[in-house]
């Protein structure tokens, strides 16, 4: 296709303002249309883009205009919103996780395949271009094979405002689905893909928020390497001070900002006043705020990771990639992108417009999706267990 590709926005919350200054800034998209059940999401759409904004997620679909729908609606929607957009010849760009359940990530794969359309799962931080030159640097072959990867991230994830579903873990809420699908997606990427089996822990430890915020896995490679991957939202230690001092969006973060999530939560005396604390911070609501127009100061990060290969050790960073070899030491700067998550629309770009196959697929982000599901069982069951659907970089055989 020709010009600018325009998107379809179902769903006008917390995903769609993290994705906003990436769709404005990049001449390649163009926000046409949007879906939400807040009528001041859409009246703020409209005001923004001059766009049509529709209540249901089918009227977007139907909508002559869209090429694209980008599907930022809660998780337990995600494979309905998809097949309703594939039926009506979209293609569609799909938040994290994909999906709750296994046979609903193949429901939308198989929709895909049927509709000649394609489906690119993302934002996940695999997409980070510094994670990306890791794994170019791997594939160069300098530095032998990936022999261990080791990833961590402590964050205040738990106790920013959530929706009751938000902290239900049946239908897609707490860290494993929405954390799990960026550290695990990063793992399998540095690694190959293909993962063999996963053996975990999980926490549960505050009553009040009655989902998992922690977990640590030992994942397993098919090619013999392995990886550690440890989460917490329990708002305490930040590793981003390993990240030196530049938060998950890029953006230096002030030693004032510790603490934040937990006093703006002091302010929800229940579950519906949560839920409006939260929306009120989202697109259109009473405390929304437009994103600025200053292009980044860093890459996008997740938390601290070093790939462990045969003669080098790689971690990436919000900066570059710092590369600690058998003899020296050297870091391969990655100036600042001027479109923030320029990646995202790379990706798209390439599949929509030029007809490449995209590596944050189905088949890529099912398997992502088994490995999660799969720490949840190995936790509650205290065994390990294999995984069955994994795909390396790249593979398109859907195995």
């Amino acid at each position: 296709m020709t010009g600018s590709i325009r998107i379809g926005v179902a769903g006008l919350g917390r995903a769609f303002t993290l994705m906003l200054p990436t769709f404005v800034a990049d001449a390649r998209v163009r926000l046409v249309a949007g879906a939400d059940p807040l009528p001041a999401a859409r009246a703020q759409f409209t005001r923004d883009f001059g766009g049509a904004a529709f209540e249901d997620v089918e009227a977007l679909c139907e909508h002559p205009d869209v090429d694209v729908i980008y599907i930022a609606t809660p998780h337990q929607h995600h494979a309905r919103h998809a097949a309703v957009a594939f039926a009506h010849g979209k293609h569609v760009l799909l938040e994290k996780p994909m999906a709750v359940t296994l046979d609903d990530c193949t429901a939308m794969i198989e929709a895909a395949q049927r509709a000649r359309r394609h489906l690119i799962v993302g934002h996940s931080h695999s997409f980070d271009r510094p994670i990306a030159r890791a794994r170019e640097l791997i594939e160069r072959g300098d530095f032998g094979r990936v022999r261990m990867v080791t990833a961590l991230n402590f964050t205040d994830f738990l106790y920013r405002p959530r929706r009751p579903e938000e902290l239900a873990t049946e239908v897609g809420g707490g860290v494993i689905f929405s954390q799990g699908a960026h550290q695990i997606d990063m793992v399998r990427l540095l690694g190959g893909g293909r993962l063999a089996s996963v053996r975990a822990a999980t926490g549960a430890w505050d009553p009040a928020r009655p989902t998992e915020g922690a977990y640590s896995a030992l994942l397993a490679f098919e090619d013999g390497a392995f990886a550690h991957a440890t989460y917490s939202g329990y708002a305490h230690y930040d590793s981003d001070e390993l990240m030196g001092g530049i938060g998950e969006m890029g953006q230096k973060k002030s030693p004032s900002d510790y603490g934040a999530a937990r006093r703006r939560l002091d302010a929800a005396r229940d579950a519906a006043s949560e839920a409006t604390l939260k929306a009120a911070r989202n697109y259109g609501g009473a405390n929304y705020a437009p994103p600025g127009d200053a292009p980044p100061r860093a890459w996008n990060h997740f938390g601290f990771i070093v790939v462990c290969c045969d003669r080098a050790d790689l971690r990436p960073t919000a900066l570059g990639v710092e590369i600690f070899a058998d003899r020296e030491r050297s870091f391969e700067a990655l100036p600042p992108p001027r479109v923030p998550r320029v990646e995202v629309i790379d990706e798209l770009h390439a599949a929509v417009s030029e007809g490449k196959p995209p590596v944050h697929d189905g088949q890529w982000a099912r398997a992502t999706l088994e490995a999660s599901i799969a720490i949840l069982a190995s936790a509650r069951e205290r065994r390990d267990v294999a995984l069955k659907l994994q795909v390396a970089r790249g593979s398109r055989d859907g195995r």
